[in-house]
């Protein structure tokens, strides 16, 4: 049975997230989003784990999938969190953050006892801070159950990951050493897609996964993983990783790469920004200010790649469909800020005729679309789906835009506001 999968989102307890963002809210967004498995996040933190123990039950007994005793929904919860290391490592001071994926929850227990005893302080964030190095997080995994998983999150991002250009490394091998074996899959991240990791021979045997990395409910879903599931358990989910089953593991759901915070290279402050090659002709250093360049996602891949784009052998890969999330394309069609109470209250109508957003942006024809929304809004997915829109990359932490709809068409839509959208 199909399922989507998020394995990789935050909940109140870390810094920067929404205040309300629990079990509850975790629930709500994942049934409007399409999110049949969703990351209950943050198990290291001790009040959030109390939480998970008092309100999960175990969907059959060993099955390693949770659900929520007070709620009926199908919303199922995989034990799957994230922590930041911040070590020293080949005179280089690494930033890497790490998803974590357990069994249940004793296995939690024993990693979390693990951490704590080695003098991590759990309690400072949902997303702690460990002054250790990665390889020693993945010993200190292993050692609380054989069964768990490491995925190095958003792998190319400059300052978090693990080929990330300001404090990352060149291989995973030089990250993780003689433990590099049991990486088996590595997260994209929202500023590559597939394709770009495809360039990196390394990569060939590993699993490529992408996750939403949420810090609220809206967000959760806007990147995802569909597998075939016939058992519907942590296992299954855990052997199609390991393994690359590109029968079991049917295609990702990835954000434009160009719309990401670190796609190509710039400076925020001065707001330039450029693409590799015109990087290199200025040394790396921005233009207007002399200050060095925030290194993008696209310039590390070139560095680091050793296969030409045009060379990617697609069939020793799982395959990918990009999408633009809902609430975008409507606010880009209005030219309106997307948690607007228009974009949203049209957003809510068409979820609730038609299922859930996975369904409307993937799944229904044009004439099952058309039944439930504007001719315009229609045509805006068709483009989506034939990649027929305008990217406007991001840079140095700064989102990058998408413009689906033309001046013009979003100037008609502003000047026809009565105009009915169903």
């Amino acid at each position: 049975m199909k399922k989507i999968i998020d394995l990789h989102v935050h909940s109140k307890y870390s810094r920067a997230t929404s205040k309300n963002f629990d079990l509850t809210e975790m629930i709500k967004w994942s049934e409007i989003k399409g999110v049949d498995i969703i990351s209950c996040a943050d198990f290291t933190h001790p009040v959030w784990f109390k939480e998970l123990k008092d309100n999960l039950v175990e969907d059959g007994i060993g099955s390693g999938l949770y659900k929520f005793k007070i709620n009926s929904s199908k919303v199922r919860f995989i034990l799957a969190t994230e922590v930041a290391c911040i070590f020293r490592q080949g005179d280089k001071t690494r930033r890497l953050h790490l998803c974590i994926l357990m069994p249940n929850l004793e296995a939690v227990a024993r990693f979390n006892k693990g951490l704590a005893d080695r003098g991590a302080k759990l309690a400072s964030d949902g997303r702690p801070i460990l002054g250790m190095s990665a390889k020693q997080v993945l010993e200190i995994m292993l050692e609380a159950d054989k069964n768990a998983m490491m995925i190095p999150a958003h792998a190319w991002t400059p300052w978090f990951a693990v080929f990330g250009s300001k404090s990352g490394f060149d291989s995973l091998k030089e990250c993780f050493e003689e433990l590099t074996p049991h990486i088996k899959a590595v997260e994209t991240g929202l500023s590559s897609d597939p394709i770009m990791n495809w360039r990196l021979s390394e990569l060939d045997d590993i699993t490529l996964v992408s996750n939403s990395d949420a810090h609220s409910g809206p967000h959760i879903g806007r990147e995802a993983n569909v597998m075939d599931l016939e058992e519907n358990t942590y296992q299954e989910i855990i052997n199609i990783l390991a393994s690359k089953n590109k029968e079991k593991f049917l295609y990702t759901i990835e954000f434009f790469p160009e719309e990401g915070m670190y796609h190509i290279d710039g400076h925020r402050a001065c707001d330039f920004s450029c693409l590799p090659e015109e990087s290199k002709k200025h040394k790396n250093i921005c233009p207007k200010c002399k200050k060095p360049l925030t290194l993008g996602v696209m310039h590390q891949v070139d560095k680091l790649a050793d296969i030409e784009l045009e060379k990617i052998d697609k069939t020793k890969h799982i395959s990918y469909k990009s999408i633009i999330p809902l609430p975008n394309l409507i606010a880009n069609y209005f030219g309106m800020g997307r948690t607007s109470k228009r974009v949203m209250d049209l957003y809510l109508n068409i979820i609730k005729q038609g299922e859930n957003e996975f369904k409307v942006l993937l799944d229904l024809s044009k004439s099952e679309l058309e039944k439930i929304m504007s001719a315009e809004l229609v045509d805006g997915i068709m483009r989506m789906r034939a990649n027929k829109i305008k990217l406007i990359p991001g840079f140095d932490g700064k989102y990058g835009k998408i413009e689906i709809f033309s001046a013009a068409e979003q100037k008609l839509a502003k000047n026809n506001k009565q105009k009915s959208l169903f």
